[in-house]
């Protein structure tokens, strides 16, 4: 499902905390994964951030788990709006990416990273569980 994602109905980003709690068998992770589905997308960050972890023997499982969502690519225009959040926010560059990626697209940005997107503060931000 990789490809342009225009015309769908988008709602959340999933960061890369997401989808290693799911990889890491966390049954809260996967159940919210099932409920998002529809509306979830992930970005060329998550996806990079995600694989590099993966072990060879797994490679193809999760291949096919980011292919089910739809990939957000980065342009010059979230690029420039990362640059942007990181100075303001002091955000390593991949989360302000995240930002930048959520903000354009007007997305919610679905992490449990509340040390760097506390959601009191960041109104596009959902904390989706906790372990």
């Amino acid at each position: 499902m990789n490809g342009p994602v225009t015309g769908l109905a988008m709602k959340i980003l999933l960061d890369s905390a997401i989808l290693i709690d799911h990889f890491n068998k966390h049954q809260v992770a996967t159940a919210y994964l099932s409920l998002v589905h529809p509306e979830a997308v992930v970005s060329v960050v998550t996806r990079a951030e995600v694989l590099t972890g993966i072990r060879p023997h797994e490679m193809s499982l999760a291949l096919t788990v980011f292919d089910l969502f739809p990939l957000l690519e980065i342009t010059k225009e979230v690029a420039d709006l990362a640059a942007q959040l990181r100075r303001q926010h002091r955000w390593k560059l991949p989360d302000a990416f995240q930002a930048a990626l959520a903000k354009t697209h007007k997305l919610q940005f679905a992490t449990r990273n509340t040390r760097d997107f506390n959601p009191a503060e960041h109104s596009f931000v959902t904390v989706p569980y906790a372990l």
